[in-house]
């Protein structure tokens, strides 16, 4: 119970130092540039928890890399919270869903780990002059 209370109150902490200090975007992506990442953005889902430490960084990340993603809520969704145990293997969060071209899922877990993979897939160096 206390420690439901502690990760609660530092939640919040967490969500009003994130809303005062929003992460400023590194790059700034064009409208073009946007449409064309969009196919590639759909078959990215991740899985999160609104006051996850973990979470909030990646969605820092997010926003530093200019990327729209779809974020699902897996603590106030009981249907995504499934949908991770039964794809993924487990309800931790945060979790990017990628599905590949062919149809091939792949479940990447750890924030560090999910932020590579998005600089590596979204680089500068891969954006159109």
């Amino acid at each position: 119970m206390i420690l439901k209370l502690i990760r609660m109150v530092l939640g919040a902490l967490l969500l009003t130092g994130n809303a005062l200090f929003p992460a400023r975007p590194r790059v700034r992506r064009s409208a073009q540039e946007k449409a064309t990442l969009q196919p590639d953005l759909s078959r990215l889902k991740l899985y999160e928890f609104r006051a996850c430490p973990f979470c909030l960084k990646v969605r820092r990340g997010l926003r530093r890399m200019d990327l729209d993603i779809e974020r699902r809520d897996a603590l106030r969704n009981e249907r995504y919270a499934a949908e991770l145990v039964q794809g993924g293997g487990e309800l931790q969060v945060p979790c990017l869903r990628i599905e590949d071209a062919p149809g091939q899922v792949q479940w990447l877990y750890e924030s560090a780990e999910i932020l590579a993979y998005l600089e590596k897939r979204f680089s500068l160096s891969t954006r159109s002059a």
